[in-house]
């Protein structure tokens, strides 16, 4: 267990001094159950995380973006505090290998869940926090928030239908349409395939589980033809 923390304090590029810590927050709930007394969850540090994690944004948000108005930085901290960031702030240290599940979560996929990646990254944080200060979480997480952000901010939120509506309506001629092409499998498991149109012309395609992600999919393709991306 040393070695494995050993090595994942190098993918965050911090050494704790109370390993305690960072044990407990790399313990999920389903873990800490089957070793009873002997291991607390990392539900407590994700609760503190979540607020460390919020002041750090916040700030970081106030001072380099003094021309927003507080609303959009309402907004935009929503996005980079949101359950879907910080499953992909997770993937990038690659928690997931390093987490303590019980049994059951093991075999069901827990690793890849991204609500309990979610979660044990905010867990990280207070750990960091506990153990090192408030310097030391900011560092950590500023790790992770993008330099400049996205001139379209519904990109943030993974909003790519409204993204692109907000590109396509700078030319009010032009009119974007979501067309379903294909239907396949059972009510229980339906996988549906959706084009989305500029003025009839295809300029993406989406699968999904849903309508709605196959859009958001087709979408999403369409803004990176375009050169937008979440990144840019």
């Amino acid at each position: 267990m040393e070695y494995t923390i050993a090595e994942f304090e190098k993918e965050i590029d911090y050494v704790f001094q109370d390993k305690a810590l960072i044990h407990e927050a790399l313990s999920h709930s389903s873990y800490a159950n089957e070793k009873k007394k002997q291991r607390q969850s990392n539900e407590r540090l994700e609760f503190l995380g979540d607020s460390v994690l919020s002041v750090v944004v916040s700030q970081y948000l106030f001072e380099h973006y003094r021309d927003f108005p507080e609303g959009e930085l309402t907004r935009i901290r929503a996005a980079l505090v949101c359950e879907k960031s910080l499953h992909r702030f997770a993937l990038k240290i690659h928690l997931g290998e390093y987490l303590l599940l019980g049994k059951g979560e093991e075999h069901t996929g827990g690793r890849e869940r991204p609500s309990i990646l979610a979660d044990a990254f905010e867990a990280v944080i207070a750990a960091v926090y506990l153990d090192g200060g408030l310097e030391a979480a900011r560092k950590h997480i500023l790790r992770f928030i993008p330099k400049h952000l996205p001139e379209n901010h519904s990109l943030l939120f993974g909003d790519y239908k409204t993204a692109l509506q907000e590109v396509i309506q700078k030319n009010p001629e032009e009119k974007v349409d979501y067309v379903l092409i294909e239907e396949s499998g059972p009510d229980h498991n339906k996988t549906f395939v959706i084009e989305v149109c500029l003025n009839s012309n295809i300029i993406g395609k989406g699968i999904g589980k849903s309508k709605k992600e196959a859009e958001q999919r087709a979408a999403q393709e369409a803004l990176a033809l375009m050169g937008y991306s979440e990144d840019a």
